[in-house]
Parts: C-alpha cells; sequence; structure tokens
C-alpha cells in the first residue's frame, strides 16, 4: 500500500560502528572479532556508510539517534549539526570515535532501538549488515517499517537498500508517500560456518520495509546448480583456457561456485583454493588462498599485470561490495577496471535482473557503471548494464 506522508516524519537512526571492519580484512564477518580486524589494518567504515546516506538526502526529516559512532558521528562526518536529536547513550560508544577500538553490543542496538519505539518514530533506518537487522527486528519487529543502511560484509537479507543513496532516495520517497510497505525476508547467516567455506543461512523474521523497484536489494538467491552444469562447465573451461595462455598474469578469483568452475579444469595439483574468499593463480600454481586487502596488494606489488574473476551474488546482482570486500578501491585501481572478467551462467543472469556495484569509492563505481560484457559460456558473452549510486545523485 501506498503510505500517506506526515507533515513531522521522525526517523530513528542507528550505527553498528564495527559493521564490515571484517570484508577487507578476508575475515568474512566482524561478529566477535573487531579487535583483531582492527589488528589486520581494518578501519570503520560504518559511520562513513552512514553520513553517504544523510548527505545524499535532499529532504530535512527529523532524526533522532544516539552518540558517538552509533549515529552522532555520521551526522558530524557529514557536516550536519540540526535536524537531529541525541536521546541515548549506550554502553561506551563514544569510544568508537578516533578510529579505536570500539566495545558496542548487539546489546547495545536493541537498546537504541527501544529507546526509538518509546519516541514514536515513523522508520528506523541503521547501518549495518544482517547481524544488525536481526538486532533492530528482535526489538521492534513490525511496529515501524525498517531499512538498511548496506554496511557489513555480508548482506543476504532483503532490508538493505542497494547503496547509501539508492536508501537516500528511498527515505525520500517513502517519506512523500510514493512509497509502498513491502514484507523482505531477515536471513542469519552462521559467521562461523561462513569462514569454513560452507554457506550456512536460516530464516529469522519478516520484516516491514519501504519499497521502491530498483532501490532495495533482493535476498540472495542460490542457482539451482543442475540446471546450468553445462554452462558452469563452458564457464570454467573459458577461464582456465584464459588463465593458462597467460602465465605472466596474476589472476584473483572471486568466491562463488560460477568462478569455482574454472578449478574443474585447471591442471593445478598444489594447495587448496576456497570457494567463499579469494585466491591467486600464477603461472600454474595457486600462490594465494583466501587473500585479504594486504595479501592482495602484496602480490600485486610483484606482478605487472592482474585479473580480476568475479561473479555477480544470485538474485542481488553485486559484483563488488558484498562478500568479496577484499577487493577494495586501492585493489581495483591497481588492477584496472579494464582487467576484470565478470561470469555467470545465463540461469543466474535471468533471475539476476540488475547488475550493481558498491566499492564504496563513488569514483570507481562511476567508472564501472554503464554497459559491460558478462562471460555466460565458451567464448560466449551477453551485454548488461551495471548500475550503483552514482547513478541517484543529483
Amino acid at each position: 500500500m501506498i503510505m500517506e506522508a506526515k507533515n513531522d516524519f521522525l526517523i530513528g537512526f542507528v550505527v553498528n560502528p564495527i559493521a564490515g571492519m571484517g570484508g577487507s580484512v578476508g575475515l568474512k564477518g566482524t561478529d566477535g572479532l573487531a579487535a583483531k580486524a582492527m589488528e589486520l589494518g581494518a578501519t570503520m567504515i560504518a559511520p562513513k556508510r552512514g553520513a553517504q546516506f544523510l548527505s545524499a538526502l535532499t529532504a530535512g526529516p527529523r532524526f533522532i539517534t544516539c552518540s558517538g559512532g552509533m549515529g552522532e558521528e555520521s551526522f558530524s562526518l557529514a557536516g550536519i549539526d540540526h535536524n537531529f536529536e541525541i536521546v541515548c547513550r549506550a554502553g561506551s560508544v563514544d569510544s568508537c570515535q578516533d578510529n579505536t577500538v570500539c566495545s558496542t553490543t548487539s546489546d547495545d542496538t536493541r537498546s537504541v532501538c527501544r529507546a526509538f519505539l518509546e519516541r514514536g518514530v515513523d522508520l528506523i533506518v541503521f547501518c549495518g549488515g544482517d547481524g544488525t537487522a536481526r538486532d533492530v527486528y528482535g526489538t521492534v519487529e513490525n511496529a515501524v517499517p525498517i531499512i538498511g543502511v548496506p554496511t557489513g560484509v555480508k548482506m543476504f537479507s532483503g532490508v538493505f537498500a542497494n547503496t547509501p543513496e539508492t536508501c537516500a532516495a528511498l527515505v525520500e520517497a517513502y517519506m512523500k508517500g510514493e512509497a509502498t510497505v513491502a514484507e523482505a525476508e531477515i536471513v542469519d547467516l552462521d559467521e562461523d560456518a561462513y569462514r569454513e567455506d560452507r554457506l550456512s543461512v536460516d530464516l529469522f523474521g519478516v520484516a516491514k520495509v519501504p519499497y521502491q523497484p530498483h532501490l532495495v536489494q533482493s535476498q540472495k538467491g542460490v542457482t539451482h546448480v543442475s540446471d546450468d552444469r553445462e554452462y558452469l562447465q563452458a564457464i570454467g573451461k573459458h577461464l582456465a583456457e584464459e588463465i593458462e595462455k597467460d602465465p605472466d598474469t596474476l589472476f584473483l578469483l572471486g568466491a562463488g561456485s560460477t568462478v569455482a568452475s574454472a578449478w574443474e579444469e585447471l591442471d593445478i595439483d598444489e594447495g587448496e583454493h576456497t570457494l567463499l574468499g579469494v585466491d591467486a593463480v600464477h603461472d600454474g600454481a595457486i600462490v594465494g588462498t583466501d587473500l585479504n586487502e594486504q595479501g592482495i596488494l602484496a602480490l600485486l606489488g610483484d606482478h605487472e599485470k592482474a585479473v580480476i574473476v568475479v561473479s555477480p551474488i544470485g538474485s542481488q546482482g553485486f559484483i563488488f561490495g558484498r562478500g568479496n570486500q577484499q577487493f577494495t578501491p586501492a585493489v581495483l585501481e591497481r588492477v584496472g577496471l579494464m582487467n576484470i572478467i565478470i561470469s555467470a551462467t545465463p540461469g543466474k543472469l535471468q533471475n539476476t535482473p540488475e547488475l550493481w556495484v558498491d566499492t564504496g569509492s563513488s569514483d570507481i563505481d562511476s567508472r564501472l557503471t554503464g554497459f559491460r560484457r558478462i562471460l555466460v559460456g565458451y567464448h560466449n558473452y551477453a551485454m548488461r548494464k551495471i548500475m550503483s549510486g552514482v547513478d541517484q545523485e543529483g
């Protein structure tokens, strides 16, 4: 249904400041590992992603939020000093500033959300991943709609906008009464299993979310391998030939079964590759497995040419920015945006109508946007348009 706009719209805005920190350092999640992520060189990205959302708003809703890294810092980064009120101080959130190890917990998120409900908010906007979505929904259930600014390492749930900018566009549409309210599933991914290369996902709940086409990501879908087996074998054969005929090039193979099809065709005996990480091949040998950003950059320093091989996430369509944050803007810039092979079976493309990038760099997202070739078989390509949050700006 279409909601009527309110004259005095109130939004509860909460940030999980450690969300997404594990991505670039290859931890495949940050739950319980914030300190380790910091030791590996990770920096907090969630307050900055929150600032991107706030900066993209052209309307002026009223916000209530939390102190420090759980909200206040995003307003500061966006240069906003009005239209928001700090209504709570949860845990030691102020320690989240200046990139120190943050000690906020899921209990803090739930406490903030209870304060939002007491103030009668019309909408809750949160910055985080699936774990944060679970904490928010577990507190508010269907009392008010929620929407997520995508910030985590993995975001398989359907309660996230595609980018911070599309989240701003969606919120404005909802405020004006131009967006529907839809139901979206929140899924709970087992991070420990994920780190062991196993994908274990359970349904946690069904939330109410503002909705407009092209602005909200789909829940991650699964391609039926049996239906696409021949195409997977054809893609694998093509990728293997590309790797074998160019031994001087470093190939960085991303996550997923589509890219993994190349391993079945490669004549490589040493080492083990990963299904959900980034592995590297050079001159017929595996030279790196489950690499993080630093590991990739170190290898790139030793090789003049490199190629990235990736596949979009099924149904969601994200090529970069979901589950493969090891491919940071610094990595992409060093490899070169023309040295990227995107592969997907026809079945996956059919079930993934839109392709997106959300690297965290508006410049790189803009340069990746547009029509690109997608490898769909043996020397067989399809053209698809890639979109980004940059499309929503201006």
